[in-house]
């Protein structure tokens, strides 16, 4: 039993102390990024999303180009293009940005 521990102790990878709370930190920094980026884009898909019904839904019932081609299958998918364009872009770009922010602001604090 004494040289099995032994043998598994032996072979756990060493524990950086010092590099623990950095990582945590950047851990910390990224999923708050990520957040921020859900947020924002979800906030713009809502934005999004009213923008667009009701020009569509409007356009069905007085456009009657509109009424003979833009199905419920056809008004659903301009919508949620919208919608999730919407989304993705400001997600990214509220990501994008804020990294860069927290890269300016941890330059400053180093140097």
């Amino acid at each position: 039993m004494d040289t099995f521990s032994r043998s598994s102790a032996s072979t756990s990878p060493p524990q950086n102390k010092a590099f623990s709370p950095s990582l945590d930190q950047k851990l910390g920094v990224a999923k708050r990024c990520s957040y921020e980026g859900v947020v924002a884009g979800t906030k713009a898909a809502v934005v999004a999303t009213i923008a667009t019904a009701i020009p569509t839904l409007a356009s069905v019932r007085m456009l009657p180009w509109a009424r003979s081609y833009l199905n419920h299958t056809a008004q659903a998918l301009i919508i949620s293009t919208a919608a999730g364009a919407a989304y993705f872009i400001v997600a990214d770009k509220t990501v994008l940005a804020t990294a860069r922010k927290n890269s300016f602001k941890d330059a400053h604090v180093d140097a």
